[in-house]
């Protein structure tokens, strides 16, 4: 399964690429928005896991356009970003995205909420 990892911190994007391959995952990478939409579209991941601030476009903007169009209307996502509070969790939820979780992070748990959000798939 092949899963898009969308941040604009190369670190974040490292640490997140590790444990998906220890997962047994294949790992694209994006370093801003619209690299993260051009990805989505053209490689056709099996999830994307995503940051909700970055340049070009942000990760709530990336949401809406994978929640209007056909082909990825269903895509699993995961929001992983430092914009955790309630608001921000109500309105990525709102949107459509899957799964939401706060930085710092704990690899464990990105491992479980990303194979819940594929089996939900």
């Amino acid at each position: 399964m092949k899963i898009l990892v969308a941040d604009d911190s190369s670190t974040v994007r490292r640490l997140v690429a590790a444990r998906l391959l220890a997962d047994g995952y294949e790992v694209i990478e994006a370093e801003d928005g619209e690299e993260a939409l051009r990805l989505a579209l053209s490689e056709r991941p099996d999830l994307v896991v995503l940051d909700k601030v970055m340049p070009k476009l942000d990760g709530f903007e990336v949401v809406r356009v994978l929640r209007e169009r056909e082909e990825t209307r269903t895509l699993p996502i995961v929001m992983l970003t430092e914009r955790s509070g309630e608001d921000d969790v109500l309105d990525g939820l709102g949107i459509g995205v899957d799964e939401y979780m706060p930085k710092p992070f704990s690899p464990r748990e990105l491992s479980l909420r990303v194979r819940r959000a594929l089996e939900r798939r």
